[in-house]
């Protein structure tokens, strides 16, 4: 795997580097992505939040749809997801791309904890779109986000 894809891929992301999620493989239909939740990303329980379990999965998915075209950006269409266990500790997610087609992705990723027991499981479909600049509030750019027409 090119570091430099990597670092790219995860740098354009602000929401993932707020995390502090770590794009570990990003290749050939297949991702990862190592996490550790902080205190403040914990639920009543002291477990990782549903709603991080959920973003580490969607951005685990996304990953791997983008693995084979990192030219292209994706957008989640449909996303369902199923939680097995607490995810407690170091995480790591894993994303596959399942079937593509020109212009949607069929993906799933699980997260597993520190004893490789899966704690979280989703499918989602993205669809492909073309890369445009950032147009955050933190952007210089005055584009539009991109359009799923």
């Amino acid at each position: 795997m090119d570091d430099i894809n990597v670092r790219s891929y995860t740098s354009q992301i602000p929401f993932a580097v707020h995390l502090g999620f770590e794009l570990t493989k990003f290749e050939g239909g297949e991702s990862e992505i190592r996490y550790t939740a902080k205190p403040e990303h914990l639920n009543t329980f002291d477990v990782t939040h549903g709603g991080a379990c959920m973003t580490l999965l969607d951005i685990t998915m996304a990953a791997a749809a983008r693995s084979q075209t990192p030219e292209t950006g994706v957008v989640t269409i449909e996303m369902k997801t199923t939680f097995m266990q607490p995810s407690v500790g170091p995480l790591h997610a894993r994303g596959r791309l399942m079937h593509r087609t020109a212009t949607l992705a069929f993906t799933e990723a699980t997260i597993y904890d520190a004893q490789e027991r899966a704690c979280a499981h989703a499918t989602g479909t993205f669809k492909y779109v073309k890369r445009r600049l950032p147009t955050g509030p933190g952007s210089a750019n005055a584009m539009r986000p991109p359009s799923t027409d």
